[in-house]
């Protein structure tokens, strides 16, 4: 009997696509662990651990619904590590008529396998991942010719599209489609973050094969006590006890940092989302239905679904309306290579020391730490766009290039020019100060601008103003910074570039 041939790549775990509704004797559904995915970046360990048992995980659950199911495993003597010649090789082992596959969201996968269909001699055909709201190019639709986007018509083009939060005629709830403002606050302990319900597995034996496998990885593995979801029951139950035990939390407290709480009142559910075990429909739909029946705020609700269907949906339409292309834009030129410290945090500015430990710790940290913290530094510091974005996808759990590259590249280091972000988001000593408690017992002093010990991100944030002029003054958005500038005395001006110059200068030293 000839056999249709499905790929499944590793971040579309989705139980309940259409491919499924049906068991077919003549379709073999492919799962492929492979050194092409492993190797293209330095991933951290918990991300390749996490990929690599959750496609196991899919795998075993097809076969047990009655699907055909062939899967190769990292060190499968078989494996030829490239998906061109395992697909080569799988195609003529099962005698095959036919090809299939999912729309990959990264550009390079959807390149290559595009290619590689367009060079078979059998029919073959890619279907939707049945995942997102939005299409690949529905943002670049709504915004027709503007040259500049911004996420908050996007948005509220959702809201209206898909009924979210939204009244009959189309009005938002609570007669602001934004609560933002009422989400700023910083966190002093109380209330303490919820107890971390998530799953423990040993993922102890497949750790060890990745290492013999000779996969090269960074950060903590935690193989014997891992605590990511593994399929769609787990992460749902994650959903439940975030919504009931978190979200009433979360608005209030989203951008606050604290090196005592990583997780905070936030969700650690991008991990799942992003490999498509949990769609987002079900998210909203659960955080909206906790707001109706009066048990979150609206505030936290519109807050989290803002990130889910505004955002997250968001980026994506900038991703494919930019590539290929956007991964080399550096509007600044910024050269610098990443300081030794992005690998082991091992810096005496206690916010960045906390912020990358706890991503190295835990493949994650959440976006006010990478924001505004990590990123902020880099962008301040004249870091390589190019080799934070690399740094990002591999070190964070949830990190896919169509969804980390826009955050990296245009919304953290302003590299695009202002084609995603409006101004760079980027602050002094002051903002970390009032959303954290980082600034209390670190090494430098959070209100100097100048000497051995000042803080610096002060006069590193003056600094990238005052040599980016040309580029930032026009911005109607950073009028206050420009004028704070030309009250400087040339004597301040002087020292902040003095400063700036010598941290520039041994940023492996700070």
């Amino acid at each position: 009997m000839k056999s249709t041939i499905r790929l499944i790549l590793g971040d579309q775990l989705n139980c309940q696509h259409s491919w499924f509704s049906s068991v077919r004797d003549d379709v073999v559904y492919v799962l492929i662990e492979l050194r092409q995915e492993t190797d293209y970046v330095l991933h951290h360990a918990q991300k390749i651990i996490a990929i690599f048992a959750a496609m196991r995980d899919f795998a075993e659950r097809l076969r047990q619904q009655g699907h055909r199911v062939h899967y190769m495993r990292i060190d499968d003597a078989d494996n030829r590590q490239a998906f061109p010649e395992n697909l080569d090789y799988l195609l003529a082992h099962y005698d095959a008529a036919a090809f299939g596959w999912q729309a990959p969201d990264e550009w390079r996968l959807d390149q290559q396998l595009r290619d590689y269909a367009a060079r078979l001699p059998l029919p073959s055909e890619m279907s939707d991942t049945e995942h997102f709201y939005a299409g690949r190019d529905e943002a670049a639709t709504i915004f027709g010719q503007r040259k500049q986007w911004v996420m908050e018509h996007f948005y509220r083009h959702m809201r209206v599209r898909h009924g979210v939060m939204v009244g009959p005629t189309g009005a938002p709830a609570g007669g602001r489609w934004n609560f933002d403002h009422d989400n700023r606050e910083s966190w002093n302990g109380m209330p303490w973050e919820p107890a971390d319900t998530r799953p423990h597995h040993d993922h102890s034996a497949l750790w060890d094969t990745i290492q013999r496998a000779g996969v090269r990885s960074f950060g903590e593995p935690h193989a014997d006590a891992f605590r990511w979801p593994l399929n769609r029951d787990e992460a749902l139950e994650q959903l439940d006890q975030f919504v009931q035990n978190a979200l009433p939390h979360f608005g209030r407290f989203q951008d606050a940092m604290s090196y005592k709480a990583w997780r905070l009142f936030h969700s650690l559910l991008s991990f799942a989302m992003n490999t498509k075990m949990l769609d987002p429909r079900t998210v909203v739909e659960r955080v909206e239905a906790a707001w109706r029946d009066g048990h979150v705020p609206i505030a936290a609700a519109e807050g989290y679904i803002r990130q889910i269907l505004g955002w997250r949906e968001y980026v994506r339409g900038v991703y494919w309306h930019r590539m290929p292309g956007y991964d080399t834009l550096n509007a600044f030129d910024h050269q610098t290579p990443l300081p030794h410290w992005f690998w082991n945090g091992q810096t005496q500015m206690r916010c960045v020391a906390s912020a990358i430990g706890q991503s190295l710790e835990h493949a994650h940290s959440h976006h006010i730490n990478r924001l505004m913290v990590i990123g902020n530094f880099s962008l301040l510091a004249g870091l390589s766009p190019q080799e934070l974005h690399q740094w990002y996808l591999g070190i964070y759990i949830d990190a896919f290039e169509w969804v980390e590259l826009p955050n990296t590249l245009g919304m953290s280091q302003y590299a695009d020019g202002g084609l995603l972000a409006t101004k760079p988001y980027v602050s002094s000593a002051a903002y970390i100060d009032r959303m954290s408690d980082y600034c209390k017992g670190c090494h430098y002093d959070k209100k100097q601008r100048v000497g051995e010990r000042a803080c610096p991100f002060n006069a590193l944030y003056w600094d990238f103003f005052n040599r980016n002029r040309d580029k930032l003054e026009g911005n109607h958005r950073l009028g206050m910074v420009y004028q704070q500038l030309r009250r400087m005395t040339p004597e301040q001006h002087a020292a902040i570039a003095e400063q700036s110059v010598l941290l520039r200068n041994r940023l492996d030293k700070l």
